[in-house]
């Protein structure tokens, strides 16, 4: 065989590319099985590794392998196989071989790729229903309600917002959004309509009752004069009158009520508001109350409040006639005096303490000093002399005895004081005419019945000599 002929060189030809069919079968086949280890092969735990490769020279059938790992490596994501198909002959055994052994390996990971998992996306909701439930919760069907039957009587938005109270503070903006919205929105129309039916009767009456007047209803009530004193038979008949022009719900005491303040703020026909004076003429309290005409000021009779007078005068007097009848009782006596003089003595009294303020008469053998309280009384109540408020409850006793000697015994926590002298708690002190008691700052002179004294002294003598 010579070099140069052509079947030679043709049969050489088909076996060279049967070799490289061969070693791209190889290749590919030695692809698919690396793709595929890295699709499944995840769960198995691998050897740490450097993804470094070795630098070396590198044979011609490895750079072939080299080329296409990094041409399947650029691609990113799965691949996905697409058929090819070849025009006018059939695949050869070998191709075939190549397509039945990678439909083989690649069933799973193309199924994966080909038919992936729905992805549940969230569809965004329109913003008019959630407008139009925060809507409803801040505008109840109580708050719809009186906003319709205000602006159907007074047909003014600023009316509304300045005279009716809702359930919340809503601004003018928020009452003419809302009121455009029951005009025009069929949603929110229709959703606030079968809140404001689900009302209860006496719940919608209330509300009602509360509606705006209107200027047809307030220039009526005007023309009753401010003079007259109306009652609820004029209001009963101006209702029956005008039953078109009051509200159904107005009744004869709302009208009065309504009427007394239209009087009250000078709004009555017959009314009329006096202007400031202008310039230095200023109007000061004093020429007021001189205008003012004292028949006007008349006072209404308060019932109530007579009748709790006559109740606590009743008890005042009955109190009084209490202490008149205690009179005799008493043992010690207070009188008011002037001046330093000498006091006169009746047949009764024994002895007089006598201060700056007042003077305590003795008429019995014995008597108490002290500070009196509203459950405990004494015989000598000297807080009426001073501030008493050092001074014990029973500071202390003045007692007589047989032989017409007086004598102080202190039984209070403070010293008593007999012409400068302390007398300690639980000691005595014998008492002399003119003697100066003082007790917490309080200064009292003794003074002594010397008649009275020396007539029960021969009285002690006679019984002692018997």
């Amino acid at each position: 065989m010579q070099a140069g002929d052509p079947l030679v060189g043709a049969s050489m030809a088909v076996a060279g590319a049967q070799s490289r069919s061969e070693d791209e079968e190889s290749l590919g086949v030695k692809d698919v099985k690396r793709t595929a280890t890295q699709a499944f092969g995840s769960g198995v735990p691998k050897r740490r590794s450097s993804s470094r490769s070795i630098k070396r020279k590198k044979f011609d059938d490895e750079l072939v392998e080299s080329s296409l790992v990094k041409s399947s490596s650029r691609v990113k994501g799965p691949q996905v196989i697409e058929p090819v198909r070849c025009s006018g002959s059939e695949l050869s055994s070998n191709e075939k071989k190549k397509v039945t052994k990678s439909g083989t390996t690649l069933t799973p990971p193309l199924a994966m790729v080909i038919n992936p998992a729905p992805i549940t996306k969230r569809v965004k909701k329109s913003k008019q229903p959630l407008h139009i439930t925060k809507d409803l919760g801040r505008w109840k069907p109580t708050d719809d309600l009186l906003l319709i039957n205000a602006v159907l009587q007074t047909t003014d938005l600023t009316s509304v917002h300045l005279g009716v109270k809702f359930s919340c503070r809503f601004t003018l903006r928020e009452i003419k959004e809302r009121w455009y919205a029951l005009l025009y929105d069929p949603v929110i129309s229709k959703l606030a309509w079968q809140a404001m039916r689900q009302l209860h009767p006496e719940a919608i009456a209330a509300i009602q009752s509360k509606a705006l007047f209107s200027q047809a209803e307030e220039a009526l009530l005007a023309k009753i004069g401010s003079t007259s004193q109306p009652k609820l038979d004029v209001f009963q008949e101006l209702l029956s009158k005008h039953p078109g022009v009051f509200h159904p719900s107005r009744t004869a005491k709302s009208l009065l009520v309504h009427w007394q303040l239209l009087k009250q703020y000078y709004l009555l026909d017959d009314q009329s508001v006096q202007p400031l004076p202008k310039g230095d003429q200023v109007l000061n309290f004093s020429d007021a109350e001189q205008m003012v005409d004292d028949v006007k000021l008349k006072e209404s009779r308060d019932e109530v409040l007579e009748h709790e007078l006559m109740i606590s005068d009743r008890h005042q007097k009955r109190e009084i006639r209490q202490l008149e009848q205690e009179l005799p009782r008493w043992q010690v006596l207070v009188d008011s005096i002037t001046g330093m003089s000498m006091p006169d003595f009746d047949n009764q009294t024994l002895a007089a303490l006598r201060g700056r303020m007042v003077r305590y008469l003795m008429r019995s053998r014995e008597i108490t000093l002290g500070r009196a309280t509203k459950d405990k009384q004494i015989d000598v109540d000297l807080s009426l002399e001073g501030p008493a408020w050092k001074i014990s409850r029973k500071q202390g006793i003045i007692k007589l005895k047989n032989n017409g000697d007086f004598f102080i015994a202190n039984e209070g926590r403070r010293p008593i004081y007999i012409d400068g002298r302390p007398v300690l708690s639980g000691n005595k002190w014998k008492l002399n005419n003119n003697s100066v008691v003082e007790i917490a700052g309080l200064r009292f002179v003794f003074l002594i019945n010397l008649e009275l004294i020396s007539l029960i002294k021969a009285e002690a003598a006679k019984m002692t000599q018997q």
